[in-house]
């Protein structure tokens, strides 16, 4: 024990405890605020680890060409390769598109789980959203920062979309085209495909005119006008490129426009007054007998879809590197309008695995996904960058073409009684370019039934 010799010693000493207890006290003091501040920096400032999705298992409702589903039956196993935790399971639909569509009504309508993520035409897009049958995908894209600049702005807001939710995304896209047979069109003296309808009739009948006399099945315009639902998409074409439209922003039926009735007309015209159309256009003419017109070397022009492309161009094509594409032609004072088709990947709204069937849906809309398809199934891809990468272009050069054309296609109706608002449409404008009904008195009956179609969907 330290013995002190005076009373000043004992100052001296307790002096010297009380600085050193508080240099204690404040070291003491700093290493718990440094304790504090290295949890708070590992728990609040940096981003929770995310639980990777639990072990599950979802159902992917696809059809289509057998080449098709064996390609999916590829992504379903790259996807499961990158995602152990998840298993696939497709279910294999009919090829026919309105027995595909019958296949997810079915179960949607009974709030059935399953499902849990399929393919939908664009048209079906909004019957689904309607009848609540679609999840919504906006929460996923919240949570994961999902980039959605890489898709078709349009296609987004106007095919996706339902009541400010995107209800679906583009996994390939479609829309109207314009084919051209551009040796022909030089023989005759043109350099440029037709801007207007007009253009197109006064090429079409010079071409035919000289064509007819070496072979006479030659037309100069084939287009789809048989009563299905390919009519509804060439209808629209030519009353947007007129200025005219189905319905108003408000959703009223103005189908009996003057701009409608002008291009109801024309359509007739193209068979019977300018006679630059088969006679058969309102009885056979679907895709395919259009393709196989044109690709016989037995017309100047052709509207159809873009998988037609590939086949002109085979090896076996008798117009094999002759063809042209552009924009459809418009009407004096419109504007050029492509139907949007294609197909779109959704959400079944009533799936218990919803984080897993999210985590597919991404991986289908990523970009080597996307490009796959455009290398290997000859598909428009949904996304904008793919039509800027290399190597599809390098495969397919059209595709830079056809960029431009999707970024203004004009998607149908999204409503929900959008089934028999077609079926309307077709039965009057099949009539009409039959010449069996007057085109106003066609378009005022289709007027009068749509309205009591919207009457009673609405109550």
């Amino acid at each position: 024990m330290k013995k002190f010799s005076s009373y000043n010693e004992i100052k001296k000493f307790l002096r010297e405890v009380i600085f050193i207890r508080a240099k204690i006290i404040k070291l003491a003091a700093t290493v718990v605020v440094v304790i504090l501040l290295t949890t708070i920096s590992f728990t609040g400032c940096t981003k929770p680890v995310e639980k990777p999705v639990e072990k599950a298992t979802i159902v992917f409702a696809v059809g289509g060409a057998s080449s098709e589903v064996d390609y999916w039956h590829g992504v379903i196993d790259k996807f499961q390769t990158a995602n152990p935790n998840i298993t696939v399971d497709l279910l294999l639909q009919p090829m026919e598109t309105e027995t595909r569509m019958q296949t997810l009504v079915t179960p949607l309508s009974g709030k059935e789980s399953t499902p849990d993520v399929f393919l939908m035409d664009v048209a079906w897009v909004g019957q689904f959203a309607a009848s609540n049958w679609l999840a919504p995908l906006d929460d996923f894209i919240s949570k994961d920062n999902y980039d959605l600049s890489v898709f078709f702005k349009k296609t987004l807001d106007f095919a996706d979309s339902y009541k400010g939710k995107l209800r679906a995304l583009p996994v390939y896209i479609d829309s109207g085209l314009l084919y051209y047979r551009k040796d022909l069109l030089n023989k005759y003296g043109y350099n440029t495909p037709p801007e207007t309808w007009d253009d197109l009739v006064k090429m079409a009948q010079k071409v035919q005119e000289g064509e007819r006399k070496s072979n006479s099945n030659f037309w100069g315009y084939v287009w789809q006008g048989k009563q299905y639902e390919g009519l509804v998409c060439d209808f629209l074409e030519f009353i947007v490129s007129n200025g005219g439209n189905i319905l108003d922003q408000d959703g009223n039926p103005v189908i009996n426009s003057q701009n409608n009735v002008q291009a109801v007309t024309f359509m007739r015209d193209l068979i019977n007054k300018y006679k630059i159309s088969p006679p058969n256009t309102y009885t056979e003419m679907t895709e395919e007998p259009v393709r196989t017109t044109f690709q016989s070397g037995n017309a100047l022009f052709e509207r159809n879809w873009p998988y037609a492309w590939g086949l002109h161009n085979a090896d076996d094509s008798p117009v094999k590197g002759e063809v042209g594409i552009a924009p459809l032609p418009h009407f004096a004072g419109g504007e050029s309008a492509a139907t949007l088709g294609g197909w779109h990947i959704g959400m079944n709204i009533y799936s218990k695995n919803q984080d897993a069937a999210w985590e597919f849906i991404k991986f289908v809309e990523s970009f080597d996904t996307e490009k796959g398809f455009a290398m290997n199934l000859g598909w428009n891809p949904g996304r904008q960058d793919v039509y800027d990468d290399p190597d599809v272009i390098a495969k397919a050069p059209y595709l830079k073409d056809l960029r431009a054309v999707f970024i203004g296609a004009v998607p149908r109706p999204g409503v929900p009684y959008y089934t028999k608002l077609s079926e309307a449409i077709q039965r009057y404008v099949n009539s009409a370019i039959a010449g069996k009904m007057d085109p106003k008195d066609a378009l005022d009956k289709a007027q009068e039934e749509i309205k009591t179609i919207i009457a009673q969907y609405t109550g």
